[in-house]
């Protein structure tokens, strides 16, 4: 675990290379996110790979608690940053120890000393400063302390005594879930204790089915799954969600009834949900008068993706806008996907999914309906963040568009009752800005307002004008006030939308500011 761009991936890369099963298998898919590394001394480590972008917090969260130890890297050239702090949290709210791999340390800005300190002054208690946290210093790219850090995490599960039964029913957790187009589906688990067999019914969540076929992390059909093995699981009636715990059961009908059981209490739970939100929803919008509302179709290749990114696109709910995921599922944009769009008026997100047929995509566009298609996560909040800022209504504010200063007075005698008395004309010059005369105009005097209303003549040397531009003089009335002083500002007021803001923060965290 560790903080985005910190070399986590490039570090399982390195150690995948230094592995015997990795050398005689060829290729390990990337996306089981789980691989075990076979040492020369005939011990065994399963490393499980977790994203570093804010946006994936359950996915951190998922990643501690299912593992035995954390390895926290943390890039020398970098320090400590907002996702290092957030995967200790997640780390000691599991309650699993930590064993720090400080990387990059071949670069040249690099300062271990630095980051050590950093960590010490989070509350990790380190080794060299009298604590139990082993830090190791290495480098994905040179490959180096790559030894070091296998010992260290084999020491550390000796100090802990880790030990799983063998025997009895399994119990596992998933990691993630995909749809497969052949073979339905498939969930990606990890043993925790006991043994897994081909053939045994499971409750995983809210799904159930009976396992057809086991696949060990490089695609080989196995028998059974012993603990920390990752596997890939087939044969569900459903696709469960990552994270969900996988229960073994004696029969088929013990195991509809628990799915049953548990898909009851989730709808339950869910209408409950849903009606509170509707609650809360009225109260905000008897607060704020115009909040628009943003339908979003979300569709990734996993399901721990599709959470994720649906976590994510709920940060950005804005008094002003309201992110409301109507649809999400696992697997490439389908023509009901389009079909929900064109009924709610929603657009269409596809993370990490092929691209539509282009039959698919002209339907869509003729009927409206936006396809965004992503493999970052960065890009796709920034292109819904700015979708966001320009469907918001935004706030009416005043602001000042132009000052004039009074410079003399000047008194027009009313020649009859019919055309009115007399008229006081504030000759100004404009200081700043431009003064208009459809605007609201101030009266200020020493800082405070004297009169606020509207402009009933402004001329620019015997002519009525429109707008007087800084630098220019004119002959200003105002309606219903003749109070006017020489030294006088007035103020031109416009009223003017005042759009929200996406900002983006260097730590990944995103937001729409109003």
């Amino acid at each position: 675990m560790g903080h985005v761009d910190h070399g986590k991936t490039s570090l399982l890369d390195a150690l995948r290379q230094t592995s015997v099963a990795a050398k005689e298998a060829g290729g390990i898919t990337q996306h089981l996110g789980a691989f075990v590394v076979r040492m020369p001394s005939g011990a065994s480590i399963t490393f499980l790979d977790t994203p570093g972008h804010a946006a994936f917090s359950a996915m951190r969260a998922r990643g501690a608690a299912v593992t035995d130890i954390v390895v926290l890297v943390v890039a020398a050239d970098d320090g400590v940053m907002p996702q290092t702090l957030e995967a200790m949290a997640h780390a000691k709210a599991a309650n699993v120890p930590i064993v720090v791999a400080v990387n990059k340390c071949d670069k040249p800005a690099a300062n271990p000393d630095r980051v050590k300190i950093q960590l010490a002054s989070e509350g990790l208690l380190l080794e060299e400063m009298g604590g139990d946290i082993q830090v190791v210093e290495v480098s994905a790219i040179k490959k180096t302390g790559l030894d070091n850090l296998e010992e260290a995490l084999l020491l550390q599960a000796e100090m802990m005594n880790l030990k799983a039964r063998l025997d009895g029913l399994a119990q596992a957790y998933v990691v993630e879930a995909r749809l497969d187009k052949g073979r339905g589906p498939l969930a990606t688990a990890i043993v925790k204790a006991g043994t897994l067999v081909c053939g045994q019914y499971v409750v995983v969540g809210l799904e159930w089915g009976r396992i057809r076929a086991i696949r060990d992390m490089v695609g080989k059909a196995i028998e059974q799954a012993t603990p920390a093995t990752p596997v890939e699981i087939e044969g569900l009636k459903g696709l469960p969600m990552a994270g969900d715990d996988i229960i073994v059961v004696q029969s088929e009908e013990r195991a509809r009834m628990l799915s049953a059981g548990r898909k009851k209490k989730f709808d339950k739970d869910r209408l409950l949900k849903i009606s509170s939100g509707r609650a809360e929803a009225l109260e905000q919008s008897e607060e704020v008068p115009q909040r628009a509302e943003m339908p979003i179709i979300v569709k990734a290749d996993v399901q721990g993706t599709v959470q994720a990114v649906t976590d994510a696109l709920k940060t950005l709910n804005s008094p002003q806008v309201f992110v409301n995921v109507v649809h999400v599922g696992v697997g490439p944009i389908s023509q009901s996907d389009v079909d929900l769009a064109q009924a709610c008026g929603a657009c269409i997100i596809g993370f990490n999914v092929k691209s539509p047929p282009s039959s698919l995509s002209m339907a869509a566009t003729q009927a409206g309906i936006k396809i965004l298609m992503h493999s970052v996560i960065y890009h796709l909040l920034e292109a819904i963040g700015n979708m966001i800022v320009d469907k918001a209504p935004g706030t009416f504010e005043t602001q000042v568009a132009g000052e004039a200063e009074v410079l003399d007075i000047f008194e027009l005698k009313g020649k009859s009752k019919a055309k009115g008395g007399d008229v006081k004309i504030a000759g100004c010059r404009v200081i700043d800005g431009c003064v208009s005369r459809s605007s609201t105009m101030r009266l200020l005097r020493s800082g405070e307002v004297v009169f606020e209303g509207s402009c009933t003549s402004l001329k620019q040397e015997q002519h009525d004008v429109e707008k007087v531009g800084k630098g220019n003089e004119c002959g200003l009335v105002l309606c219903n006030c003749d109070n006017f002083r020489v030294g006088d500002i007035i103020q031109c007021l416009e009223q003017v939308v005042r759009k929200p803001k996406f900002i983006s923060s260097e730590s990944g965290v995103v937001r729409i500011e109003c």
